[in-house]
């Protein structure tokens, strides 16, 4: 039987009901803000705040799945501190290594257990298509993360109109977008990466973001036939 999550009270239980659309809402929000936000500190610090409580509602999402939610924790706890480190000392290389060493992993385990909620049974519930694109989106998140780390073992990893020699480290925004591209294999980015290592690890994301799509199409049809 599957957990469910904590019973909220009054106007809330509703939202409680959906952590997974929380989740995906929260992300989007991130997306939107973040151009605006960016060039001040002030704004940084609201941006990390924004993306700890995306941290915090994956934490809460991943309650209702069979995977062990100790271990959403166990790297969650870690990636809110060093948001906060990030949003301070953005071009602090240790800093922006530590955060993604603990938020790759983080979103990638989050996105293993919304797959094993998507496919433990037969039935597809409302939250669980939120879920079909909260996964979607932690996995972009997750790869975003890997790529900052890239950047610091091997600098010049990726060239974009903000560092078109590779010179500079790409703001992770910049990173973020790449992954977007990538994972939904659109191919539209005006960044894109020049090193090898950078290169093997875009093909690997090409290679989830297909791979992703397939499993969420063969379970849609696969309980479309059954149901007919």
């Amino acid at each position: 039987m599957q957990p469910t999550a904590p019973r909220l009270p009054g106007p809330f239980h509703a939202l409680g009901r959906h952590p997974s659309a929380l989740l995906l809402i929260a992300q989007l929000v991130v997306v939107l803000a973040y151009p605006g936000l960016q060039g001040s500190i002030a704004g940084r610090a609201a941006v990390g705040v924004v993306q700890m409580l995306v941290v915090l509602i994956a934490v809460w999402a991943v309650r209702r799945t069979a995977v062990l939610p100790w271990v959403a924790g166990l790297l969650g706890v870690p990636a809110v501190l060093l948001t906060v480190a990030e949003a301070i000392s953005p071009e602090s290389d240790a800093v922006v290594l530590a955060s993604a060493a603990f938020h790759a992993p983080f979103y990638f385990f989050v996105s293993y257990a919304m797959l094993r909620y998507l496919f433990h049974d037969d039935e597809v519930t409302r939250d669980e298509l939120f879920a079909t694109g909260a996964a979607f989106t932690v996995v972009a998140w997750g790869f975003a993360y890997v790529y900052a780390a890239a950047q610091v073992v091997w600098p010049g990893s990726f060239i974009g109109w903000a560092s078109p020699d590779g010179a500079e480290a790409l703001p992770w925004f910049d990173l973020l977008y790449l992954s977007f591209t990538t994972l939904t294999s659109v191919g539209l980015s005006d960044i894109y990466p020049v090193l090898g290592h950078a290169r093997s690890l875009v093909m690997v994301e090409q290679v989830a973001g297909v791979f992703y799509v397939a499993l969420v199409v063969a379970r849609l049809v696969g309980l479309s036939s059954r149901k007919a």
